[in-house]
């Protein structure tokens, strides 16, 4: 189809031969790239075809069918299909070639609402736990608000920062009850802006396709590539997609996630392929050498967001690779029967399941609020659960391990501990750090036979704090203790019984219940 065809169709300039054209398409009900010009030979950019085929079925409501059997070379050129309607990728292949792109954050797909989000001007203050908020809406909306006078996660370490504006994001129905399965979690004294976005009622399916891309060989610096496809609208299942990645070199900048999800509620990724990125290291703002993140999944001001039947093409022991998901300002992130590098929630999430997976060498890292559970899965990191610290290793609320394996470091010889983090207390982190105020671990095997010659045995708690060793010690921002730890049916497979942790003073008022524990 010829380029000004292409052009008559989308903008409605009917002439008789665009007519029958769009009569055609709409009697299908679906549009297949190769309808607007898409050769699918590998090496002709079909990006304008793409996004046009997108376009046209936006306006008009049809589905998008990608050729079986066709494979799309994306190239560097600077635009983004929209997707809109119900598209199916099916068995065509895509290559988004990355070494040469105009503009690395901009998203080759983005799935997107045509609802537009609005500010809620009359709204000048919330409490945590709040359950109305004093607005009328056309429907169900997500809500973003920011003080930006208060600077919350100011992070601590190599990659250290001055902070992100207090935010919270939140469901409400018409009436501004809030869904209290996502509540919000902050005080805002004040607000500086509040935005409601109409969330999608009706369920939109995206699947299939095998996604290769070929990796940038820019400066391996802080510029995060975004080449990728981009969730922006609630209702949203991605099935039975594929992401390969080739050509990393010697040197590359970091990937902010080829599925990024953001701004949204109530979106599912199942029956996945992911691949995790070849890890690059660069000099921190602390002006010292840091590894740079590089993520396949990203997820970012979302609710609801379930991980199901995923994996990755690479080892999730190999630590060339790069942990594959980064999350921040969320609630509800759901991974179930997933077999993945690493669970990570950076500027917090609000309840984190874990279920029926396994996590390779990143394993779990979380700071939060709400009930963390890891169920029915085998953990292959460093510790059961991280408690990040370079955000102050703060869990405002419950820890619930139950029926797991832990394997520690992935069977290497190490001084396993089950609850990994630190904090000095002389960091201001922009709120108060607690750790988890009840620890439930029940019908844990822990798997450390292979360990080192002064093993002591697994211990509940890392040394949060080698300073902290009698009462002299005086914290200026105080790390809230856990109250309680409730043991059931923890097994090692070294023989050697669990302890509170290598320092002991600072766990001293920890209430610990070991119903049974034994080493065998």
């Amino acid at each position: 189809m010829k380029y000004t065809l292409l052009l008559m169709l989308i903008l409605g300039a009917w002439t008789a031969r665009a007519q029958d054209e769009a009569a055609r398409f709409k009697a299908a009900g679906v549009v297949h790239y190769s309808d607007f010009g898409a050769k699918g030979d590998g090496k002709t950019d079909d990006i304008d075809a793409i996004a046009a085929t997108h376009a046209f079925a936006n306006l008009h409501g049809l589905r998008v069918k990608a050729d079986d059997g066709a494979t799309y070379y994306i190239g560097g050129k600077h635009l983004t299909a929209i997707i809109r309607t119900e598209t199916d990728f099916g068995k065509a292949a895509f290559i988004i070639d990355d070494t040469e792109a105009e503009k690395r954050d901009a998203s080759v797909f983005m799935v997107s609402s045509a609802l537009k989000p609005f500010k809620l001007e009359m709204i000048r203050s919330l409490k945590r736990n709040q359950k109305k908020i004093n607005a009328t809406l056309p429907g169900p909306c997500l809500i973003t608000v920011t003080n930006a006078n208060v600077k919350q996660y100011i992070r601590y370490g190599l990659n250290q920062n001055n902070g992100s504006s207090q935010t919270d994001i939140f469901v409400v129905d018409k009436n501004g009850n809030v869904d209290m399965n996502a509540p919000i979690i902050w005080d805002f004294d004040k607000i500086t802006e509040i935005t409601a976005l109409p969330i999608d009622e009706k369920p939109l399916k995206i699947s299939g396709g095998r996604f290769t891309t070929i990796a940038n060989k820019a400066e391996s610096k802080y510029n995060y590539y975004s080449r990728n496809i981009a969730v922006r609208r609630s209702n949203v299942t991605l099935e039975g997609l594929e992401h390969h990645i080739k050509g990393e070199g010697e040197q590359g900048a970091p990937y902010n996630g080829f599925i990024s999800i953001g701004d949204c509620s109530y979106v599912t990724v199942k029956n996945t392929i992911l691949t995790g990125h070849k890890t690059y290291s660069t000099i921190g703002t602390a002006d010292k050498p840091v590894s740079m993140g590089s993520y396949d999944l990203s997820v970012n001001r979302a609710l609801n967001v379930s991980f199901v039947n995923c994996s990755q093409t690479n080892d999730i022991n190999d630590s060339k690779y790069w942990g594959i998901l980064g999350s921040n300002f969320c609630k509800n992130l759901l991974y179930d029967h997933c077999t993945l590098s690493r669970f990570d929630a950076h500027q917090g999430v609000a309840n984190a399941t874990i279920r029926n997976s396994t996590l390779g060498h990143m394993g779990i890292n979380a700071i939060g609020t709400g009930l963390l559970l890891v169920e029915n899965s085998c953990i292959r990191g460093k510790n059961i659960v991280n408690l990040r610290s370079d955000y102050g290793s703060t869990w405002q609320g419950e820890l619930v391990i139950r029926n797991c394996i832990f394997v520690p470091a992935n069977g290497n010889p190490v001084s396993a501990s089950l609850i990994g983090g630190s904090n000095s207390g002389q960091h201001d982190f922009g709120y108060i750090c607690y750790m988890p105020e009840k620890i439930t671990i029940e019908n844990l095997r822990i798997e450390d036979s292979a360990h080192p010659e002064a093993y002591e045995g697994p211990a509940i708690f890392a040394n949060f704090n080698p300073e902290m060793t009698n009462a002299s010690y005086q914290e200026k921002f105080p790390f809230i203790k856990t109250k309680q730890v409730v043991l059931k049916n923890v097994t090692t497979a070294s023989g050697k019984k669990l302890r509170i942790s290598d320092n002991a003073f600072i766990f001293k008022g920890v209430k610990v219940n070991a119903g049974s524990v034994s080493g065998k």
